[in-house]
C-alpha cells in the first residue's frame, strides 16, 4: 500500500494522509498516519488544469488535469 502525507492549501485538510490501496481504491484520513518510510519528497502546484510537480525521484513534471484547481501542496510518498 502506498501512502502520500501531504501538507498545505487546496485539499480538504490543512494535513492529511492518502493511502493508495494495491486494487486501486484510494481512502483519505486527517493527519498523519503511523508507519510511513518514505521514498521521496515532493512539491506540487496546480493552477488551473496546469500541475507543476517537482519531484525528488522522479524530477521535474508538468501534466495537464480536467479539473480546474488551485493547490499548493508539499508532500512525502511511500509506503
Amino acid at each position: 500500500m502506498r501512502k502520500y502525507v501531504e501538507f498545505g492549501i487546496g485539499n480538504r485538510w490543512l494535513l492529511r494522509t492518502e493511502l493508495e490501496h494495491e486494487d486501486g481504491t484510494e481512502t483519505e484520513v486527517k493527519g498523519f498516519q503511523r508507519p510511513f518510510r518514505c521514498h521521496s519528497v515532493y512539491m506540487r502546484l496546480w493552477i488551473g488544469h496546469r500541475v507543476l510537480i517537482l519531484d525528488s525521484r522522479e524530477g521535474l513534471k508538468l501534466t495537464r488535469k480536467p479539473s480546474r484547481k488551485f493547490k499548493w501542496i508539499i508532500g512525502l510518498s511511500g509506503e
